[in-house]
């Protein structure tokens, strides 16, 4: 008898918690996601690191052994310059000096990968002035293309989700939950295939040193504005057509961008990622929403009493051949 009365209290806790405990599994799962990536870069790349490293170390030792007159602190000082300078966009290689990183074309695409807050770092501003710029710039641009990408992604998936959705739950008859998951699906190949797959076999083949995945890695790492910044386009030294190759790129960023969130507007649109997402989000109590709708209801009602005897005494001042009385000559005439 105890033992099913303390399994019943324990089972209504755990339903009257039910969002808490949710919420406590996601962010123990989320940290556990951390870790598990931490250690499997960790255990991947930490080997190439340190080869690379004693690679460096033996490059360096040789030209130091056959250019005598030259000693560390004079190459380390070169090296730290010539490191600093690379971090700003600038090589010291004869064959990359050609490219600017700050004319139109490279310009407009750093704009666009500020307000994408996409932001690869292979070119930052230089001068204080760009600095203070680029902050003013993207406290207004970010915003600005929030709302810009939202816009334009409402009026897009109203004719790519909605409607046809729709269309096929009411001709055809089908379910509307199942039309809502095949029609994400597809959409999504779609998406994949034109923003993915087909540009990074374009990509393989305009830049000289990508292969497949290298481009592959590249549309996803923009396209989910991660940007890490280790591949950018149109940087070789004997890139043909430069300009027009940037302003394709950006324009991909932007299309790309936008694709990407009609699909995650049409997944998270799915009845049954919905109810998954509701599981984590804090319940209102019903006597708050009932306050509020015993609220609504009386401003409403007032209102629109209100309303009415202002349409009333506007109808009566309005009237021809109407003169208004006061109470009391009513009661005098009455008492007559």
């Amino acid at each position: 008898m105890l033992q099913s009365l303390a399994g019943s209290s324990c089972v209504r806790l755990v339903e009257q918690h039910r969002s808490a405990w949710c919420f406590a599994l996601l962010v123990l799962g989320y940290l556990l996601y951390l870790v598990f990536g931490a250690v499997v870069f960790s255990s991947v790349e930490l080997p190439y690191e340190d080869l690379l490293r004693q690679e460096l170390g033996k490059l360096k030792q040789r030209f130091l052994e056959d250019h005598a007159c030259l000693s560390e602190q004079q190459l380390e000082e070169f090296l730290m310059r010539v490191l600093e300078a690379s971090n700003y966009g600038v090589s010291v290689l004869s064959n990359a000096s050609g490219n600017w990183n700050w004319d139109f074309t490279s310009s407009l695409f750093f704009a666009s990968t500020v307000l994408s807050t996409t932001g690869y770092g292979h070119t930052v501003p230089l001068s204080d002035g760009g600095k203070a710029f680029c902050i003013i710039y993207s406290v207004i641009g970010i915003p600005f293309t929030l709302l810009f990408l939202t816009a334009v992604v409402q009026r897009i998936i109203v004719y790519v989700t909605r409607r046809p959705v729709l269309y096929f739950h009411i001709r055809w008859g089908f379910s509307k939950q199942v039309v809502a998951i095949i029609h994400a699906v597809v959409l999504g190949f779609i998406t994949v295939s034109c923003f993915f797959l087909i540009p990074a076999a374009i990509f393989s083949v305009l830049e000289d040193n990508w292969n497949f995945l290298e481009s592959f890695y590249f549309c996803f790492i923009s396209l989910s504005t991660i940007g890490l910044g280790d591949y950018v386009p149109g940087e070789g030294y004997n890139q043909k057509f430069r300009e027009l190759y940037k302003i394709g790129i950006t324009c991909y960023l932007l299309l790309g961008l936008i694709a990407m969130l009609v699909v995650l507007e049409t997944f998270c649109e799915l009845h049954e990622l919905k109810k998954f997402r509701k599981l984590f989000y804090v319940k209102k109590d019903k006597e708050e929403d009932q306050e509020q709708i015993l609220e609504h209801d009386q401003l409403s009602f007032s209102s629109i009493s209100d309303q009415a005897a202002s349409m009333k005494d506007d109808q009566k001042a309005n009237e021809p051949f109407v003169t208004s009385q006061s109470p009391t000559s009513n009661d005098s005439s009455l008492n007559n």
